[in-house]
């Protein structure tokens, strides 16, 4: 009888060790994702560069790139149909919504 109780514990073990082995399988697919995260804020070169970073941030397909002094500003169409204008940081990647109205 007492061999009865001697399986829970082995099945203990072994539910230890796949959680063990899922919880690393996570960590280490989640760990490239955090590393690209940082890879995307660098300089941004071309009109290319900055359409691919604002397509990162909002949804949508890219209606035009304007090179300004220090940015570039791209408007996107939302799937929603909406139209927005990002302003992408030339120096460091950086996407932030554009504060001129008239662009929106």
């Amino acid at each position: 009888m007492t061999s009865d109780w001697v399986v829970p514990n082995e099945w203990s073990d072994m539910f230890k060790s796949v959680v063990t082995g899922v919880l690393l399988v996570m960590l280490t697919l989640c760990a490239p994702g955090a590393m690209a995260q940082q890879d995307k804020q660098k300089p941004v070169k071309n009109s290319t560069q900055a359409a691919q970073q604002a397509k990162r941030h909002v949804e949508g397909r890219v209606l035009k790139v304007d090179p300004q002094k220090s940015s570039y500003r791209v408007k996107m169409l939302k799937k929603s149909g909406r139209v927005v204008s990002l302003d992408v940081d030339k120096r460091s990647g950086k996407v932030k919504p554009s504060k001129r109205k008239d662009d929106n």
